[in-house]
Formats: structure tokens, C-alpha cells, sequence
């Protein structure tokens, strides 16, 4: 007697579906398990899609000179970091005239969102916003790190040069202070002073937990911020290496850089400089972190699941010793029964990661809805992945109660009351 693969199925199904609350409980672990890393798989897909295409936006090819590391934008740096030497502008000069793989060199002076004790605030009249940040930045930063501008301009070289109080304003900004939609050649006031909007960003793609700063930021030029905060030294330096150079540009901006602030031989550096793709690795890293907090979160799970079904499987073989003496009695083979009690097994925890599989897309859609700003992607590969993960276990705890099945004496299995 030999029993088809699909004969094994369909019996298997339906000794799930027999006992379905039981079924049920036994894969709990398994349904927790899946659905816990698929969900956070999804999670930090989403997060990193967002963080790549951020960086991308500032320029794949930027090397970025900063006095700390991390965001600049920040005052979070570590203690040690803060306590080093400002970059000047004149970093930035040094690098034009000496890195010959460098194309162009930027300047960008980070303003802090409190200033002289008062946290910066733009309005207008009846408007005003203050989760906002003030960016002084060079007029060749277009080339630099192109943006799409969506009304206007960015400001003129010849606007930087004299400090004209001219601004572009990030696209969430715009709707908040001009919610007419019309911001162009209106002034605006932050920290005392007026200026003139000459553009406005279109929205910013990409963006750490799907916010992007760059949405509420306003950008003016860098003479301007020198002028009006003398006091503030928060400069970054931007080189564009030359295409298919930047490893080579890398390498002299950060000796040129050594250089010029005189940093002895065998010290590190006492600066940050960095790419997008090592920005983007260290993301890669902390993420890592999770994944693996998460994968040991779901792994208990499925042990738990697994023994589960090892039991249920163990008490379903007790159970039908009688059916399996009757099937050995008219010519059923030792890996029919096992192939009938194995594939039970793996239908059983099957069920149990397409059910936690169809729970985190479910939870994952509704993080989308309720938290926007929170990107998140179901990867396929995470699907895949669970169902065969979970296959997996049924596999490997449903092995020992199959053999136990086979290994069932005809005879004395007939005699089972």
C-alpha cells in the first residue's frame, strides 16, 4: 500500500482541522514566533528604505568634514566630541585648492535651535512654527546635494556674497506659515530678523522614522548666518569627489584636513568625516542589533511551538495507535507512517507561521495608519523565510513521534483499546 504525498496532505489537514482549538493552542508559540520577526523585519525595512533614500538625496558622492559625529543638527554629540576644535571655513579652501579628486567644496554653518537663551521661532502674521532649524549654507549647494525645488529659486551667488536676507524654506514649513500656498516674495520673521522667500523645497524624500528635517528647515545664505551669529561656529565642510574617485577623495580630504589642523601623525582624527554608505552601514549595524534582539525573541517562541507540537504529535500517536495498526495491517510501509505523522506535523506549524504571517502584515498596516511617520515594508524574502522557518520546526519536532509511530507493532496496536 502506498500513500501519495497529496493523500498525506490531505489527511493531515485534516487531522488539523479535526482537533482545531487544540491546533490552535499548540501553535501559539509558533504564531507569536513568526509573527514577531516578520513584523520587525518589516519595520526596519522600511526604516532603512528611508534612511538610503535620504542620503542619497544629499549626495552619493558627498564626504562630509564635521567636528563630531552623527547628526549636526544635534547638540546630543558625546562629551569628548564636543570638547574638540571647531572646523573652520578655511578647511574648506584648503581642500579646493589641494584635492585633485575633489569637483566642488560646500560650506554649511549649523545654527542651534536655541540661540542667546531664545529657541528659534518663524512666523508671520497669524502663523507661526517653531519645531524648525535655521541652516546657513553655500549657493553652490544646489550642485552639490540637488533638491527639487517646487516654487522659486535657490539663492544666487551674488545674493551669498552680500548677505542678503533671502531664504528657502522646507516644504512642511511653507504650508504652516503660507498655508494659501503662496510663500514666494513674503517675509517671514526668526530670531529678529526678516527674510524674503525666494523658494520653497518640494517634499524631502526619505528620513529617519519617516521624518525628514530637511521638511522644516530654512536655508539662507552662509555670509548671511555668519554675519548674524558671529558667535555660532558650527560649520561642515561638503567635497563632491569627482565620479568614480570618492575613495581616493576620501583619503586626501582627510589628510588635508589632518593637515591643516596640525593633528600629529599617530593621533586620530580629532574630527568626523564620513560618507553615506558608512552613515548608512552604521545604520546597518544598529538594526543588526534589533534583528538579532528580535530573532532570539521569536526563536523562544518557536522552541515553546515546537515542543508544543511534539507533545500534541506524541498524544495524537497514543491516540490513533489502533489506526496506524490497521494501516500497517494492509500493507502500509514505515515511511508511509512516518511521512503521514511528519507531514501533520509541518501542516500543523505551517498553519501556524501563515497565521503569524497574516497577523504582522495586518499589524504592520496598522502602524502604517496610525503612525505615518513610521515607515514599513513586508519583504518578501520575511514571508518566505517564515513560512519555511516554520515548516522547519514541524519538521524537526515532528520527527521523533513519526519514528515512534513507524516503530508501532501491528499486532499489538490492534490489541490497543
Amino acid at each position: 500500500m502506498t500513500v501519495t504525498p497529496v493523500e498525506n496532505i490531505r489527511m493531515a489537514m485534516s487531522a488539523v482541522w479535526k482537533h482545531r482549538f487544540r491546533s490552535l493552542l499548540t501553535i501559539l508559540g509558533i504564531v507569536i514566533g513568526i509573527t514577531t520577526v516578520v513584523t520587525v523585519s518589516s519595520l526596519l525595512t522600511g526604516l532603512r528604505k528611508g534612511v538610503v533614500v535620504f542620503f542619497d538625496e544629499l549626495g552619493p558622492d558627498n564626504i562630509f568634514i564635521y567636528k563630531t559625529s552623527g547628526n549636526p543638527d544635534s547638540m546630543n554629540a558625546p562629551e569628548k566630541e564636543r570638547k574638540r576644535r571647531a572646523i573652520h571655513p578655511e578647511y574648506g579652501d584648503a581642500v579646493r585648492r589641494s584635492a585633485g579628486s575633489v569637483g566642488d567644496v560646500g560650506l554649511s554653518l549649523y545654527i542651534p535651535q536655541v540661540t542667546d537663551g531664545k529657541a528659534l521661532t518663524a512666523r508671520v502674521p497669524g502663523f507661526e512654527a517653531d519645531d524648525i532649524s535655521l541652516l546657513g549654507a553655500s549657493a553652490n549647494m544646489p550642485y552639490l546635494s540637488p533638491r527639487d525645488v517646487r516654487q522659486g529659486r535657490y539663492f544666487t551667488p551674488e545674493e551669498d556674497n552680500q548677505g542678503a536676507h533671502v531664504a528657502v524654506i522646507g516644504n512642511n514649513l511653507a504650508e504652516a506659515l503660507f498655508p494659501d500656498g503662496r510663500a514666494l516674495e513674503r517675509e517671514f520673521m526668526i530670531d529678529g530678523a526678516a527674510y524674503t522667500v525666494v523658494g520653497v523645497y518640494a517634499k524631502a524624500k526619505g528620513g529617519f522614522f519617516g521624518e525628514n528635517g530637511m521638511d522644516t528647515q530654512v536655508t539662507i545664505p552662509i555670509h548671511t548666518a555668519q554675519r548674524r551669529y558671529p558667535q555660532v561656529d558650527r560649520f561642515m565642510i561638503t567635497a563632491k569627489a569627482k565620479p568614480g574617485l570618492r575613495k581616493q577623495a576620501f583619503d586626501e580630504v582627510e589628510q588635508i584636513v589632518r593637515r591643516v589642523r596640525k593633528t600629529p601623525r599617530n593621533d586620530p582624527d580629532d574630527f568626523s568625516i564620513s560618507t553615506p554608505d558608512q552613515i548608512i552601514a552604521q545604520f546597518d549595524k544598529i538594526t543588526g542589533l534589533i534583528g538579532l534582539v528580535a530573532i532570539a525573541i521569536s526563536a523562544l517562541g518557536l522552541l515553546v511551538g515546537g515542543i508544543g507540537v511534539m507533545n500534541i504529535m506524541l498524544v495524537s500517536v497514543t491516540e490513533r495507535t489502533r489506526e496506524i495498526g490497521v494501516r500497517k495491517a494492509i500493507g502500509a510501509r514505515r515511511r508511509d507512517i512516518i511521512g503521514q505523522f511528519l507531514t501533520e506535523a509541518m501542516a500543523l506549524t505551517s498553519v501556524g507561521g501563515a497565521l503569524g504571517i497574516v497577523i504582522s502584515v495586518l499589524v504592520t498596516l496598522l502602524l502604517g495608519a496610525l503612525v505615518p511617520s513610521l515607515p514599513a515594508q513586508v519583504p518578501a524574502w520575511a514571508i518566505i523565510s517564515g513560512l519555511l522557518v516554520s515548516m522547519s520546526v514541524g519538521l524537526f519536532f515532528g520527527t521523533w513521534p513519526a519514528v515512534k509511530a513507524s516503530r508501532l507493532d501491528p499486532v499489538e496496536a490492534l490489541r490497543y483499546e
